[in-house]
């Protein structure tokens, strides 16, 4: 077989049974995962030059803030590449529990803890997507052309099917430059909230999919720092959320390398500042004392670094009639969420799982099979996410009466979790995308809350609430 060169690697020219995924991204490496398990070759195309470790890259700028890997993330990277867990705590990640690793502090309320058996890793995001990036190199067939821009879309002569993708050396990459095409079977689109994909399909003569959005204009700033060992009293992770009061939150993470990782964020435009003093007084104003404690009690080592969310978006692929033969979208490209409820990377896995699933029948995949697949396993975090924004008023969107009764059962859930650790689990288990939504109203959930359930923040010390900046 002829064999084409790619930044040092090689790729099939003209290969049976090859698939391409557009982007090595958390969402691109665990497809191609998958589709190592039935395709012979598998080419991941990547703009960035890849690192060989856990470095920080520039076609994943939220990579330098706090990252949430979900409890059923977990599970699903596990299933896929056995070991890995393992492997990235030998590397320097951090295990701790769903609830019993994790302070919780949401709607002005601290969780009761207890550990539940649903373990989690806290690392920074350049380790874990450096070991996943390391087990999927190791895959038979499966090769990287990173440092290529994928220039367009190759398709037969009637546009209905897609053939393969047209790249170029991206600049810096070496090369000369020119474009080349890379033959395929099915081509996946992975490369998040800047695909191209929508624009593609007008230029083939399709229809794009509806697009759902909603603006929340989320701003982080992060800053690495030497914290003492024993500061957090062995918690792994600190989390602060907004409240329609203070649109301001934040957390600190342990992270490999005897680092924490403090992010602050707001809502709405509420952004934290990037120099020393005005980042450290942000935090000041947060609801609970416990980050800007251990900013105090730390070392910094760097500057903070920003990076910001102007909204969530959805692409509805599942609702089209008619879609190109041979191209799947997965991932980001298919629903982006707002950062602050940690989804992105577990959301990718589950929509991963989906593909799996269909591929394990046999043959080709439908595009019309896998993107109700998607959307099924997607509807869950996005109405979740999507229903907790429009808690803030200055979320647009429609409220209707179930998303407002939600909402305020949820946060009066909150408040009973303070005291009932069953409760506090329940709603941990959602956040973790371990069990679904309904399950926080089950009638014995739901007299509890009823029962036991506080208003916001009612009976719990909190910081001045700040004036918006701008």
């Amino acid at each position: 077989m002829e064999l084409r060169r790619s930044a040092g690697r090689a790729t099939p020219r003209h290969a049976r049974d090859h698939a391409v995924v557009l982007g090595a991204s958390m969402a691109g490496l665990l497809t191609a995962t998958v589709l190592s398990r039935t395709y012979a070759t598998v080419t991941i195309v990547e703009r960035d030059a890849l690192p060989e470790g856990a470095e920080y890259r520039r076609g994943v700028p939220q990579g330098r803030h706090i990252h949430a890997l979900q409890a059923s993330g977990v599970l699903i990277m596990e299933e896929l590449l056995p070991g890995l867990r393992a492997e990235t705590v030998a590397a320097g990640a951090k295990q701790g529990d769903l609830l019993g690793g994790i302070r919780w502090l949401f709607a002005g309320h601290r969780l009761r803890r207890t550990d539940i058996g649903q373990p989690l890793l806290f690392c920074s995001r350049p380790l874990l997507e450096g070991q996943v990036r390391a087990r999927v190199a190791k895959l038979p067939g499966v090769s990287f052309a990173d440092g290529h821009d994928v220039v367009a879309l190759a398709t037969s002569p009637d546009r209905r099917t897609v053939t393969g993708v047209r790249v170029a050396a991206s600049g810096g990459a070496g090369g000369d430059g020119g474009e080349r095409v890379i033959d395929a079977d099915l081509v996946v689109d992975t490369t998040g909230r800047a695909s191209r994909t929508p624009r593609w399909l007008e230029e083939l003569g399709f229809q794009p999919p509806p697009v759902e959005k909603m603006t929340v204009d989320v701003g982080y700033a992060s800053r690495s720092y030497r914290i003492p060992a024993d500061f957090l009293h062995g918690d792994r992770l600190v989390l602060t959320g907004c409240t329609p009061q203070n649109l301001r939150g934040g957390g600190v993470e342990t992270i490999e390398g005897d680092r924490h990782l403090v992010t602050l964020l707001g809502m709405l435009g509420d952004h934290p500042p990037t120099d020393s003093e005005g980042f450290e007084a942000f935090a000041e104003t947060l609801l609970f004392p416990d980050v800007i404690d251990a900013i105090r009690a730390g070392e910094p080592l760097d500057d903070p670094v920003v990076f910001k969310y102007p909204a969530s978006v959805r692409h509805h692929y599942e609702r089209l009639r008619d879609f190109p033969e041979g191209l799947l979208v997965l991932g980001d490209a298919v629903s982006a969420f707002n950062p602050i409820y940690g989804q992105g990377m577990t959301s990718a896995a589950l929509q991963a799982q989906a593909l799996a699933r269909q591929l394990a029948g046999g043959g080709a995949p439908d595009w019309r099979r896998f993107f109700r697949a998607a959307s099924a396993v997607v509807d869950a975090p996005w109405d979740t996410a999507t229903a907790s924004d429009l808690v803030f008023p200055g979320v647009q969107g429609r409220r209707t009466l179930r998303t407002r009764f939600v909402n305020r059962y949820v946060i009066r859930l909150q408040g009973a979790a303070v005291s009932d650790v069953s409760l506090a689990e329940a709603f941990v288990r959602v956040a973790g995308l371990v069990a679904s939504p309904q399950s926080l109203l089950r009638p014995d959930r739901a007299i509890r809350v009823l029962l036991r359930g506080r208003p916001s923040g009612s009976g719990e010390p909190r910081r001045p609430v700040p004036a918006p900046q701008g």
